[in-house]
């Protein structure tokens, strides 16, 4: 191995040093009493660097196994907090190699972690405005522990389905309004021209959304949402639940996007951190 041979050569080169120092001592005369005090400060001299240097390497391998105990006691909290099974280490694999993985793997789980938490604050935050306005109780789930994915499914389709009671309880409260009548006729709205204003103000929305996803119009209905006079749209009520699909496909999107670009972002800090790349090379890169 080529470890081997370079031991080898640093034993050949000691021993070329001492025969060279044996030779200077001969030329010069001095006693061999000497020469042994002379020696054994030269054998002091190498035991000494050789000690530090093991001591060293020595106090390398206790960080290293000091971080894989660390590492795996973190592992064992994330998994159970994450509801994941016990992560399973290659018994074959070097120390170095060990450490490594766990902490990637301890890394990867707690942006999983970080995600979903912040996943949960933000169906959190739009069950509690969605509750106002329906005066319904809020999803029950527990804040301070960390949400499985199927409780983040569920309250998924827990907030879209609020967000369905609201769009069809708000065009139904309006038009029950304008049966019984206690709305004043310069304050009312006729569910046509509510219809229209849902129109055009959810077309402005969709045209935004498309323009920042760089989408372009490809299905008829796209095409007619986008492209066709207001006035000449159809405001059945199909047409008006596949205006308000729509957009929540292209804000679902949008949302999924961010998502990425903040996850990629992170992950591109965390190289820079552990290439240590130079700031201003950062802040060149950081503009694109």
């Amino acid at each position: 191995a080529p470890s081997e041979v370079l031991a080898a050569e640093a034993a050949s080169c000691l021993n070329r040093a001492m025969a060279a120092l044996r030779d200077i001592w001969e030329e010069i005369g001095i006693p061999e009493e000497q020469r042994l005090e002379r020696t054994d400060v030269v054998k002091q001299h190498i035991k000494s660097l050789l000690d530090m240097m093991v001591a060293e390497e020595q106090s390398l391998k206790e960080r290293l196994l000091k971080s894989i105990a660390m590492c795996r006691k973190e592992l064992d909290t994330l998994c159970s907090e994450l509801q994941l099974g016990p992560f399973e280490t290659e018994e074959e694999s070097t120390i170095l190699q060990m450490e490594k993985n766990l902490r990637m793997r301890v890394e990867e789980l707690q942006r999983q972690k970080q995600d979903r938490k912040q996943e949960l604050k933000a169906l959190q935050e739009q069950d509690r405005d969605l509750c106002d306005i329906l005066c319904t109780a809020l999803f029950s789930i527990d804040s301070g522990a960390v949400p499985s994915r199927e409780d983040l499914d569920c309250y998924r389709r827990h907030v879209a389905s609020l967000n369905n009671l609201k769009v069809s309880g708000g065009t139904e409260g309006v038009a029950e309004g304008l049966t019984r009548g206690p709305l004043a006729p310069d304050t009312a709205l006729h569910p046509q021209e509510q219809r229209r204003e849902e129109f055009v103000s959810n077309k402005r929305q969709i045209i935004l959304l498309m323009e920042e996803l760089d989408h372009t119009p490809d299905t008829s209905f796209e095409r007619d949402v986008v492209c066709e006079n207001e006035e000449e749209f159809c405001l059945s009520k199909d047409n008006i639940m596949a205006l308000q699909n729509l957009l929540q496909q292209l804000e679902t999107r949008r949302a999924l996007n961010e998502a990425v670009c903040a996850e990629l972002r992170s992950r591109i800090v965390a190289l820079w951190e552990r290439l240590q790349i130079p700031q201003e090379e950062r802040e060149t890169s950081a503009v694109h």
